[in-house]
């Protein structure tokens, strides 16, 4: 149990740091094109003072954190201050080297880094810290893909970069990287995708008990079976695509001759918990 909660998902976060070190390092940070966000508002300030970005990234993450364990939650804070702190350590393990002569090139393919780090990061319970945390908060009230959410956000910043440096080929490289960013992060991490999942069973009372423990809605229809002419009942629930691995297995647990049927939701009225 504790592997499963803590140390998979702490492992996995500290790869997603190491490749979101890797991709500062590496491709931005030597093009002097941003990531966006407080680590795209840490290398503005680096690039103009000369002072560490490192330290500034880890720095300008903590009233973020403290935040998000407000609005949020113990495990996810937990694992987003592991990440920062990884990060940065990375940061000053990996030497800035421009691993692209290219600064289109550079953007694209630190764009991909960050957006699986982040991803992987998300999918994990965690984020990489930043404008992660206030987009997880956004996105726990609204449905909005988070990817989206991150997009707008660090696409401030980098607008206000164009308009103080007069420099929009920077800040143009810099919000290509953000957009294919925000893409891998939406492809990575499904939360905001909802699904209906029909369930036909014999074994109501064992599927209820175990669905209710996450925390979902479960409407019970009485049914009769048109060829066998036995009584059982079919439970519909609405997730999320992240959640329906977990879901699929309480199901095999529960009753593995039950019969489901997911199909794909476009949008919910009314209460759902979007957590």
């Amino acid at each position: 149990m504790v592997l499963r909660q803590w140390i998979l998902p702490a492992c996995t976060v500290v790869l997603g740091a190491a490749l979101v070190a890797a991709s500062f390092n590496l491709f931005l940070i030597p093009r002097q094109i941003l990531s966006g966000g407080l680590s795209g508002i840490s290398m503005i300030i680096g690039y103009f003072t000369g002072w560490n970005i490192a330290f500034l990234y880890l720095l300008s993450n903590l009233p973020v954190i403290i935040w998000g364990l407000l609005q949020i939650g113990r495990k996810f804070i937990l694992l987003s201050v592991i990440s920062v702190i990884f990060t940065s350590w990375f940061m000053h393990l990996i030497p800035e080297s421009a691993a692209a002569q290219n600064d289109i090139l550079a953007a694209v393919t630190g764009g991909v880094l960050i957006g699986v780090g982040t991803g992987i990061s998300l999918r994990a319970g965690g984020s990489t810290g930043g404008f992660d945390i206030i987009g997880s908060i956004v996105t726990q009230k609204r449905d909005f893909p988070l990817g989206t959410s991150l997009f707008i956000l660090n696409g401030l910043v980098i607008l206000a970069l164009g308009y103080y440096k007069n420099n929009w080929d920077l800040a143009l490289n810099s919000m290509l990287s953000i957009y294919i960013t925000s893409k891998v992060v939406d492809m990575i991490y499904t939360k905001h995708l909802k699904v209906t999942v029909f369930i036909v069973t014999r074994h109501k009372d064992s599927l209820v008990q175990r669905l209710m423990k996450v925390h979902r809605g479960v409407t019970v229809v009485n049914i009769e079976g048109a060829y066998t002419k036995q009584q059982q009942h079919m439970l519909m629930t609405v997730t999320t695509r992240y959640e329906l691995i977990e879901l699929r297995n309480m199901i095999r647990a529960a009753d593995p001759q039950a019969f489901v049927n997911i199909v794909e939701t476009i949008g919910i009225m009314g209460r759902f918990r979007r957590g």
